[in-house]
């Protein structure tokens, strides 16, 4: 069968042969065993639900076996045998180009080299996945390519409920992802229901297909970093020679090497999966592979020395570095962590003093005992830590909830008030203030066609557009505006590229809809093919997360999530292609609600009216509630838009003075 045939096939006529799993295949961790007997029960009859009655007696004994051995259900037997890649739209069968343009970013989002476990559907952080099994995978793909311009995809965690009546100005599909009652949002539910096939983990940029490379987090972790650097430098001083410590090369972690040598600092990222650590180093994401101390010692003390720009993975724990280096006296400029500790006790953070290969066997066989091992090793990693920042590291939490599972551990991470932690969170000290209340987030486009051209045509519109606007921008935000004009000029060269033709870019709302309105011209022009929008829903208005993108939310509401729910029902009706809404995302289930959208650019006046008014709307409703938040950035922000856009009505708060409060109570 042709690939077009075997998407409109959907799920098989005929029971595909049993697979076997590659031997190199980089497998997702295994979920501890939670269910009890009659819910095994109920989740292969869950399974089951998917296939022929015919096929039932064969397919219970190999799904009960898979969530023996993995957890999980994968329905590994129904990979399809093509090869999986973001084609050229033209490629797929569809009646829409809407449609071909989600199931080319479905694709890209399970390719190989760019989902951490493909073979498992999961893109990134070790549990964000596309779908929870293949069926769905399939279903989705079949529907997707069946759907008229008059009809929305819905799914639920992954499972496609079906197509409905809709309209052309309706979104194509609508996602969600581990949207469960707020009191079964524990990580012990997720493990259940995930389990039992019945929700999922969709991460961020993963369940909404939006994923494209660590390049998605490459130039936020650039800003990060340079300005983390800028805050303890002085004013002529720079990076070269000085120490960036973090850990994780993972999925989004993988881009903290390539950020560190953007930024201009030696790195040193420890990740104990050699998988992960070779596979970056093959891609040219990192610069140096270093499995021993003692090496990675006196490798770090020559780049210093002479004042290097390097990046350098240590195959190893993270913790090992920060106690040697303290024993050396070796100084860490910025630290800094990035493991998957939203999932602490299956796989997302490893214990020192156990070997990667021992950690995993303990996930399945003791999980009691790995996450003893987990707590002990977070406390000890905090007291190092703390070593350090006595010294003068400038220490700050990267939203993996690193301070937040460390103080549940018990470590010493906590302030004085015994509420908040010591440490900030990166938003609360970098993003926060310099970049989310000013309306500039991680805008991002995909070229459909796949051609590399094409991206360099839409890199040069990008950086004309931004020249343009810098020219006329207020000193507020000029820093923000120089930085991604230099960040788009160089994109090529830093060779950001994996799977699709995508790039990312810092923008304000001016910014994204001018450079968009730009590429819809150049494709109506025909001198590119359609172009993809979207962006990381670690942004503006997407996320209401507070120990992360809302940490730096002081008016008390930083534990609503409205402004995320708004911000996918406002993006909907206003010209979305595709949109999502997920429970959990970087910091972990239940910590955390984020939406997100995808948008296709086709040439058209109507695709030039929706993306007027859907960006428009997608940062400043972000922009209205940090300024209701009395930031002073945002309050800024948000009159300096309401002065160009008549339309835009804000209500602005009343700002009191504190001596007014001292004696009232």
């Amino acid at each position: 069968m042709t690939f077009k045939e075997q998407i409109l096939q959907g799920i098989p006529t005929k029971l595909p042969a049993k697979k076997s799993y590659p031997k190199d295949a980089n497998r997702a961790p295994k979920r501890k065993d939670i269910l009890s007997l009659k819910e095994k029960q109920l989740a292969i009859k869950n399974a089951l639900r998917y296939f022929p009655k015919d096929w039932h007696k064969e397919l219970s004994v190999e799904f009960a076996d898979e969530l023996k051995e993995l957890g999980r259900i994968y329905m590994y037997r129904f990979k399809p045998d093509y090869k999986m890649f973001a084609r050229d739209i033209s490629e797929y069968p569809a009646k829409t180009q809407q449609a071909a343009a989600i199931m080319l970013m479905i694709q890209n989002n399970l390719n190989p080299d760019v989902a951490q476990h493909p073979e498992e559907l999961i893109t990134y952080g070790g549990n964000g996945a596309v779908f929870q099994n293949w069926a769905q995978y399939l279903l989705v793909m079949q529907y997707l390519a069946e759907m008229t311009n008059e009809q929305t995809l819905h799914l639920y965690s992954g499972h496609p409920m079906g197509l409905f009546p809709s309209s052309k100005n309706a979104p194509r599909v609508v996602v969600t992802n581990g949207m469960v009652i707020p009191n079964y949002s524990k990580s012990n539910d997720w493990e259940k229901m995930n389990a039992l096939g019945v929700s999922q983990y969709g991460q961020m940029t993963a369940g909404s297909f939006m994923y494209i490379g660590p390049q998605g987090i490459v130039h936020g972790t650039t800003i990060t970093v340079m300005n983390a650097f800028r805050k303890i430098l002085k004013k002529n001083e720079n990076p070269n020679g000085k120490i960036f410590l973090t850990a994780g090369l993972g999925g989004m972690s993988g881009a903290q090497p390539k950020a560190g040598n953007i930024a201009g600092c030696i790195t040193i990222c420890a990740e104990v999966n050699p998988k992960a650590a070779i596979k970056r180093h093959e891609q040219g994401w990192v610069d140096v592979l270093i499995d021993d101390i003692d090496l990675l010692v006196e490798r770090t003390l020559k780049a210093q020395q002479n004042n290097e720009v390097v990046s350098i993975a240590f195959i190893g724990n993270v913790i090992d570095v920060w106690e040697r280096f303290d024993e050396e006296n070796i100084f860490i400029h910025i630290g800094s962590d990035q493991t998957s500790l939203h999932i602490p006790w299956t796989g997302g953070y490893y214990p020192a003093d156990v070997s990667y290969e021992e950690s995993n066997i303990l996930i399945k066989e003791n999980p009691a005992l790995f996450k003893e091992k987990v707590q002990a090793s977070l406390r000890r990693h905090a007291k190092s830590i703390n070593n350090h920042t006595k010294k003068g590291t400038y220490f700050f939490d990267y939203g993996n909830a690193f301070l937040l599972e460390a103080s549940r551990a018990g470590a010493a991470v906590m302030a004085e008030n015994n509420i908040d932690f010591k440490y900030p969170s990166y938003v609360q000290d970098i993003l926060g203030p310099m970049c989310f209340d000013y309306g500039f987030g991680p805008f991002r486009w995909v070229c459909t066609s796949g051609k590399s051209e094409d991206l360099d045509k839409t890199d040069k519109i990008a950086a004309n557009v931004l020249q343009e606007i810098m020219e006329n921008s207020p000193e507020e935000i000029q820093l923000q505006m120089q930085d991604n004009i230099t960040w788009i000029q160089n994109a090529k060269d830093n060779k950001m590229v994996v799977g699709s033709q995508a790039r990312i870019l810092y923008a304000d709302a001016e910014g994204r809809v001018k450079i968009a309105t730009a590429f819809n011209n150049a494709i109506k022009n025909g001198e590119i093919g359609p172009v993809v929008l979207g962006r990381d829903h670690h942004d503006v208005s997407g996320t209401d997360s507070p120990f992360r993108e809302t940490s730096n939310i002081y008016d008390g509401s930083k534990f609503t999530a409205d402004m995320a729910i708004h911000n996918v029902i406002g993006d909907s009706f206003r010209g979305a292609t595709w949109v999502s809404i997920h429970n959990g995302g970087g910091v972990g289930w239940g910590e955390v609600i984020n939406g997100g959208f995808g948008m296709l650019l086709d040439g058209t006046n109507e695709a030039e009216e929706k993306l007027k008014n859907m960006l428009f709307y997608d940062v400043n409703n972000g922009i209205a509630r940090r300024s209701w938040a009395r930031n002073d950035e945002a309050i800024f922000a948000i009159k300096r838009e309401m002065e160009r856009t008549p339309n835009l009505k804000i209500t602005l708060p009343n700002l009191v003075e504190e001596n007014l409060l001292k004696e009232l109570f």
